[in-house]
């Protein structure tokens, strides 16, 4: 009797096993995923702050245009990451460099805005700041 419940329970178990995947997801452990996280949480914050800088001076709005495509352009490569490793695959380094360019060029724009008193700036820009922190805590943690 208990050989033919083990062999019972040895079919069952057999039968609750998955294929693994040959390739790592990336999909990366708790600290890792916490620094993507933090890193959409401070780039969705830098979007609202940018958007709701003043833009009647024109060079403000040069550099609150500036900013914005550096923003897009990060908010794009973070999509291209996330989708990959949703799909199972492993992200293009492309993506992450594309990342940290838009990273770059946003905080270069919002560094070139001196003559304005407007809150939102300093606000921007401290967290752009932390997003940057961010990513770097991203490329640090997820291996």
């Amino acid at each position: 009797m208990s050989r033919f419940v083990f062999t019972i329970f040895a079919v069952l178990a057999s039968l609750c096993v998955y294929a693994m995947a040959r390739e790592s997801r990336q999909v990366g452990n708790v600290q890792c995923n916490l620094a993507r996280l933090a890193i959409v949480s401070n780039l969705s914050k830098t979007n609202k702050a940018v958007g709701a800088i003043d833009t009647t001076d024109a060079t403000v709005a040069s550099a609150v245009t500036a900013a914005q495509t550096g923003l897009d352009g990060a908010d794009a490569g973070i999509k291209t990451i996330a989708t990959s490793l949703f799909s199972g695959k492993a992200a293009d380094p492309a993506a992450r460099d594309q990342v940290g360019k838009g990273l770059t060029d946003a905080m270069t724009a919002l560094n070139g805005i001196t003559n304005s008193t407007d809150t939102n700036v300093a606000a921007a820009i401290k967290s752009l700041t932390k997003a940057i922190g961010n990513g770097e805590d991203v490329v640090s943690t997820c291996k």
